[in-house]
């Protein structure tokens, strides 16, 4: 099961992320059809995401609640629930399906493989989160125990999309990628 997290506040964002256009298409779109060519998705929402949970329920897309208590504690309310899963943050509309298969794949169902990429990969006008030497990209699997890195390839996997700034860098690649 693939699971899209987009319960969060969007503080930075200054409205919910999940349903932001880019080249005229609603990010979480962007993600769910590419889940769903592999798994099958579901959308964790919370109380913060109230016009996210209209727009699944107009596009009937399905969904869970989660309590929006933050994401570590919305993740182990999932994992409680739904047992492993692959997991990715509603602000990575460049994610391909291939990327989704691949961590798939490698996943055993016990240990948790967070997602990263080699710097060397990241484009330059992106300013990733940087743990042990990666870019860590927001596409995980979760289980109970441990954690290991997984190594992506898709560069644009860099792009979280949580800042107007971040949504025109957006707009500016799906362009050049011939979208809208």
């Amino acid at each position: 099961m693939i699971i899209i997290l987009a319960g969060g506040k969007s503080s930075r964002m200054g409205k919910e992320k999940a349903i932001v256009r880019i080249a005229g298409k609603e990010m979480l779109l962007w993600i769910y059809e590419q889940a769903e060519k592999v798994d099958e998705v579901l959308i964790a929402l919370s109380k913060n995401t109230p016009k996210t949970r209209e727009f699944c329920i107009k596009e009937g897309i399905p969904f869970v609640e989660t309590s929006g208590k933050g994401y570590v504690h919305d993740i182990q309310e999932l994992l409680k629930e739904f047992g492993p899963f692959i997991s990715i943050s509603a602000d990575i509309p460049f994610v391909k399906a291939h990327d989704f298969w691949l961590i798939e794949k490698a996943f055993n169902g016990k240990t948790s493989l967070t997602g990263v990429l080699s710097l060397d990969l990241v484009p330059k006008d992106l300013n990733p989160v940087v743990y042990r030497g990666y870019a860590i990209v927001g596409l995980n699997a979760v289980a109970e125990n441990g954690e290991e890195f997984f190594e992506l390839s898709n560069p644009l996997l860099a792009l979280n999309v949580n800042t107007p700034n971040d949504l025109k860098l957006a707009e500016k690649v799906a362009k050049i990628l011939g979208y809208g």
